[in-house]
């Protein structure tokens, strides 16, 4: 027997019990759509946070300062005085691997403009930033050198403070007052958006030289304390040059040997993105291994099935065996039957997983990827369901001896 034959027999044998069938391709089908959609959810979530880390610039470099302690808690990175200004202008003058550098120092104030109040976060940084950063002003513009050198009580303002304070009039040239301290708006950043680590639109840029004498007034012994430092590398594959080379140089500044550990922690965007790739795989990964389950489950019923068919069909296949059917016949007519269920449900999940990924990234605004490699291995997964489970019953009914199946009733 040919294999269109054999195809013809077993489409013969569903037909026989569509609502069977159908029940048995639905656990495909709800198994396969389910590694689809939550495999795209996984990848999803690794393309929105890649892209996140990116958003912050190019060629990155973090350098905080360390952790203070109290009653032996740790405050966290930047609570200690152990970065100065000085220490961020040797960074840009001495290694040789570092585009740009730009200091900075914040903190939680109250910004007031009129009755309008709210509480946001206020950077002292310099005009560098924006390169640094990538991030621009959408209206007006960043303050200048001369700005930062004559500590004018100038302001940036990120979009949600302009929303919150100016709702749609127009802030450039308005007064907001912070910490009882005035300052003219000159510009609106553009819309960043939020991210996992903070909403980078509800900030309020000033020079950092007014926030050292209007907002913070903190100094140390050795210049003005800041609390990390951006820096540009000159290209992507002079990071971990530009990272060693700043290590080095603040040891020699800290007075810093072995076993003294280091007081500042420095990071690169190549550390961020290696770590956010590691914790977004594991997530994809328990999300498919989760929705596996439900294919397990899909390919024990398509045996369940075929079981009962053997069952039912016993007298059918002592007929076919009597009449000269060879045990591959009988054999791959049961392997094709399982075949043609689990690949009939896989090709009806695929759709279903497509159409169930647009819908979550349309109404729950949840980013999903779908990848050809996930559909192609749901295909192939679906093949393998029907083949796996299939053999057993398969083989059961192929060594019925003719004789015994002929007296079934």
């Amino acid at each position: 027997m040919d294999l269109w034959e054999l195809v013809k027999v077993a489409w013969q044998g569903i037909a026989a019990n569509r609502m069977r069938s159908g029940l048995t391709v639905l656990g495909i089908v709800i198994g396969i759509a389910a590694v689809i959609a939550l495999l795209a959810i996984g990848q999803g979530a690794k393309v929105e946070t890649e892209r996140q880390i990116k958003n912050l610039g190019s060629n990155l470099v973090f350098v905080m300062a360390g952790a203070a302690a109290s009653g032996h808690v740790s405050l966290g990175h930047g609570s200690a005085a152990t970065l100065t200004w000085e220490d961020a202008k040797a960074i840009r003058d001495v290694c040789p691997a570092v585009e740009n550098v730009a200091p900075g120092m914040d903190g939680m104030h109250q910004v007031q403009y009129g009755s309008q109040n709210t509480q946001t976060n206020v950077m002292g940084t310099v005009p560098e930033y924006t390169t640094i950063r990538n991030f621009h002003p959408d209206r007006g513009r960043f303050f200048n050198q001369s700005e930062l050198d004559h500590s004018a009580k100038v302001c940036v303002i990120g979009q949600t403070v302009c929303e919150s304070l100016f709702d749609t009039a127009n802030p450039i040239g308005k007064k907001l007052l912070i910490k009882g301290e005035m300052f003219e708006v000159i510009g609106v950043m553009e819309k960043k958006g939020v991210t996992q680590f903070r909403d980078l639109d509800d900030q309020v840029f000033v020079p950092i030289t007014t926030a050292y004498s209007r907002l913070f007034g903190i100094n140390t012994a050795t210049g003005n304390r800041i609390q990390y430092v951006l820096i540009q590398a000159k290209t992507e594959d002079e990071i971990y040059q530009a990272q060693f080379q700043i290590t080095n140089l603040l040891r020699l500044r800290h007075k810093i040997r072995p076993p003294i550990t280091d007081d500042f922690i420095i990071r690169t965007q190549m550390d961020l993105l290696q770590s956010a790739e590691s914790i977004t795989g594991v997530f994809a990964m328990l999300l498919g291994s989760t929705a596996s389950i439900s294919l397990i489950v899909g390919g024990i019923g398509i045996m369940n099935i075929m079981l009962v068919s053997v069952t039912e069909r016993t007298r059918e296949i002592g007929i076919r065996k009597a009449m000269g059917a060879r045990y591959s016949d009988i054999m791959w007519q049961f392997v094709i039957e399982a075949t043609v269920l689990s690949l009939t449900g896989g090709m009806a999940g695929i759709l279903l997983g497509l159409i169930s990924s647009q819908a979550i990234q349309q109404f729950l605004t949840w980013t999903t990827v779908v990848t050809p490699l996930s559909v192609i291995l749901a295909f192939l997964v679906s093949v393998a369901v029907g083949l796996f489970f299939g053999i057993y019953p398969a083989r059961r009914a192929a060594k019925l001896d003719p004789v015994v199946a002929l007296r079934a009733e």
